[in-house]
């Protein structure tokens, strides 16, 4: 049954897409509907079962999260701008990773990146490298909230803290 539901979620995006591309011409559909089966069968042989399953109201509270932190920072990054006197002290943050699933890490990655003030920098195992703006901010809290947000959207849950849990800057001090 699973199989089939997977089918058919497929089959709804690329028959949407079928859809865009031919302008919503109906002569298109005799060859659109092969293309659509097939596209769903070979993505669904070629697509690895995934370990999580997408929670929908989560993942709409992770978006309004998300929305609201992305302003906030906005408004951060602005005003150290404009304000030469608000301190900034840049540098690189080690965060150790919960997220078993390869999927959700990229996900928490790809998200810190686009919070304003905080660039991820790359995997060092399972330890996430993030470029900070200001080290003195609690980042690391900020971005256990955020994982922790992820894994209620993906239905899944965080293992326990590695070591303290509090990262550390890219020379290894606290």
């Amino acid at each position: 049954m699973r199989l089939f539901i997977r089918f058919i979620e497929r089959a709804l995006v690329f028959a949407s897409m079928w859809w865009v591309l031919c302008e919503g011409d109906v002569s298109s559909w005799p060859f659109g509907v092969a293309f659509v089966a097939t596209a769903s069968a070979v993505s669904i042989r070629l697509t690895p079962q995934r370990g999580w399953e997408l929670r929908p109201a989560a993942a709409a509270r992770f978006a309004g999260f998300f929305a609201y932190h992305s302003m906030l920072g906005g408004i951060d990054v602005a005003l150290r701008a404009l304000r030469p006197s608000i301190p900034i002290d840049p540098g690189f943050v080690r965060y150790p990773m919960r997220l078993r699933s390869e999927a959700a890490r990229v996900l928490l990655a790809d998200t810190v990146s686009l919070l304003p003030g905080t660039l991820s920098s790359g995997f060092d195992g399972d330890v996430l490298v993030m470029h900070v703006l200001d080290r003195t901010q609690p980042i690391v809290d900020d971005v256990r909230l955020v994982e922790d947000r992820i894994a209620a959207s993906l239905g899944m849950e965080a293992k326990a803290d590695a070591g303290d849990g509090r990262g550390r800057d890219a020379g290894g001090a606290e």
